[in-house]
């Protein structure tokens, strides 16, 4: 990615999308590439410069036509009409010669701008969906963002790499070709040019349609693709309800509904095309006609009849190839206008202007929720959290219980910022980390400071090796192997047919639950974070496993310098018995807390709980 879009790969195009409002899928939309052409712009000039030169020498092979008939052909004397031939071929071929260099100049600068371009953008997109935070994906399905990563992005690479370029030189070589014809032909052309602004509106018309079913077509192949890629990450469930033919039933609609849209758009497009054919053909066959009646009457050589026979064709060809390039234009616009889309979008959790630092203590964070409030963007009438008010000591072990929906998952969410806390107007909330308030720091600051393991652990495509690595990049392997041991990984990825370099595949589906959740624990243990977040860490495991796996974890709670503060969900209560605490959660808020054998003594929510586990 170039410099210009590795900070922020979305700022201009903000401010590019911000000042001008086109109509849906309208070819300036467009205009929303401009930020990445820029940087370029030496090697655009240089492929105009080349255009330019391409189009002239096409526009000269008609003069070179008309010397050759009028003033070789016309010749009397065999010597000096043999020796003008050579001389006018070899003109012609000349010009051939600067064509084809100039062409072949303007084909690979223009391609290699198209995959410059298509590269950046991609890169863009791609980083600045991997910035959003939860809520966008509430709304926005990954097979949608996919389908514009790929299929709009070949769109534009189409235009940028390809019909542009077309467009332009055929701009050029018509714009050249009439004002060559008004001024060998003034009267003829001009009539011709008053009738071609009478093409020009109903082609206008014609291209609306195209337009807006350009973007309806990209829309439907996205609903198409986000179906597959949602199927695609459940097979198993799918077959274990045998609902293969349902699913597949169910894309092929969406598929159906994308043809239709596209044989619409097609349909459409062709009439654009054939209207602007034929058209200009019976414009431009009368404006010829014209011009042989002039020969016959004596006011037109045969060589000035040639040299228009020639420019007319190059306006023909020209016109022909910008009404196809136009509905590329449009189907390009429909694309640009989906990814700027994208790359207009507003993470609701911003980072802050100028972040402070995090203090280091060297005995863990204190964390501290003060007064939280929070409802999720997705349910705004549904309180998840309401008044929260917690604190964790530097090294504490802090364990959160309670039935499903008590809002502990919202607590992990909160303090590694994926939403932001309601601004409530009568109490101020915050989470803090050992004194300062979460949104004052940066991402990296915040996150980096934090390790989790989740409840369903994440294995990338990848080996064994580099998905450990994952959680500290620069750490050697006699680390990641130290991480494996003490979370009890060591043997079974040694006993893998390549050990550690053994390749995993797609989401881990080589390995059992308990192995995926070993390596996510042993990642979390080298990346060696002062706050530890365990989200049912255990849950996988059979019971040698989680006994083996749970004294790993008390071994990483503690930390080389001191106490590493943690704070575990726990829906199998008797793997936090030993917590500092435990905090039970009801409906958002906190209702108990204590040690375990205290909260038994109180016979309260947790008292029932317990009974209910460990009575079965």
């Amino acid at each position: 990615m170039p410099p210009h879009l590795q900070t922020s790969p979305y700022t201009l195009i903000m401010a590019s999308t911000q000042t001008t409002n086109p109509a849906p899928g309208a070819p300036r939309a467009l205009g929303g590439l401009l930020p990445f052409l820029r940087p370029y712009r030496n090697r655009i000039a240089l492929a105009f410069v080349f255009l330019c030169l391409a189009a002239a020498a096409t526009l000269a092979f008609p003069l070179a036509l008309r010397g050759l008939i009028d003033g070789s052909l016309a010749a009397t004397d065999r010597g000096a009409q043999a020796m003008a031939l050579r001389g006018n071929f070899t003109a012609l071929f000349g010009v051939a010669v600067m064509l084809g260099i100039f062409s072949s100049a303007r084909f690979y600068l223009v391609s290699w701008l198209g995959e410059r371009v298509t590269a950046d953008l991609r890169n863009a997109v791609y980083a600045h969906v991997l910035r959003q935070s939860p809520q966008f994906f509430e709304t926005t399905q990954s097979g949608e963002v996919l389908s514009r990563l790929t299929t709009d992005t070949t769109l534009v690479q189409t235009v940028v790499g390809s019909s542009l370029s077309m467009g332009l030189r055929n701009a050029v070589v018509g714009t050249g070709a009439i004002i060559m014809l008004v001024w060998t032909n003034p009267r003829v052309m001009a009539i011709v040019l008053l009738m071609l602004v009478v093409v020009v509106l109903p082609a206008l018309w014609i291209g609306r349609r195209v337009r807006r079913l350009s973007r309806a077509s990209q829309d439907r192949v996205a609903d198409s693709s986000a179906i597959a890629a949602e199927i695609l990450n459940a097979v198993p469930v799918v077959q274990s309800y045998v609902a293969e033919e349902r699913e597949s039933r169910r894309f092929r609609q969406a598929t159906q509904n994308a043809f239709e849209t596209a044989v619409r758009r097609s349909r459409a497009r062709a009439t654009l095309v054939a209207f602007i054919i034929i058209a200009n053909a019976a414009l431009l066959l009368w404006g010829l006609y014209q011009g042989t009646q002039s020969v016959l009457a004596g006011n037109m050589s045969a060589g000035h009849l040639g040299q228009t026979v020639v420019y007319v064709m190059l306006l023909a060809g020209a016109a022909t190839v910008l009404g196809e390039v136009y509905g590329d234009l449009l189907r390009a616009a429909g694309a640009t206008e989906r990814l700027m889309e994208l790359l207009a979008s507003e993470s609701p959790v911003a980072p802050p202007a100028q972040p402070l630092p995090l203090p280091q203590t060297g005995q863990g964070l204190s964390v501290q929720f003060d007064g939280v409030d929070f409802h999720y963007p997705s349910r705004p009438g549904q309180s998840a959290l309401q008044g929260f008010a917690l604190t964790l000591q530097p090294g504490e072990t802090v364990a959160l219980v309670g039935a499903s929906g008590a809002g502990k998952t919202t607590v992990f969410q909160l303090l590694q910022r994926f939403y932001d806390i309601d601004d409530a107007p009568t109490r101020q909330g915050a989470i803090r980390l050992n004194g300062v308030d979460i949104r004052s720091l940066s991402f990296e600051a915040l996150r980096s400071s934090i390790g989790t393991v989740p409840q369903d652990a994440v294995i990338f495509s990848a080996s064994a090796l580099e998905n450990i690595r994952y959680g500290r990049p620069d750490a050697s392997d006699d680390e990641v192997k130290a991480a494996a041991r003490n979370a009890f990984a060591h043997d079974f990825l040694q006993a893998l047919p390549d050990g550690y370099a053994t390749f995993l595949g797609e989401r881990g589906v080589r390995l059992s639950g308990g192995q995926r959740q070993r390596i996510a624990i042993a990642r979390a243990m080298l990346k060696n974070p002062p706050l530890l977040l365990l989200d049912e860490a255990t849950s996988a495991l059979d019971a040698e496993s989680e006994r083996m796996v749970q004294a790993a974890l008390d071994s990483a709670m503690q930390s080389h310098a001191g106490q590493r503060t943690t704070l575990v969900i726990a829906h199998r209560l008797a793997t936090v018995q030993n917590a500092d605490r435990i905090v039970v959660m009801e409906h958002g808020r906190i209702v108990e807390q204590g040690r375990h054998l205290e909260l038994l003594a109180r016979n309260g929510v947790y008292a029932r709980l317990a009974a209910l586990q460990f009575t079965a």
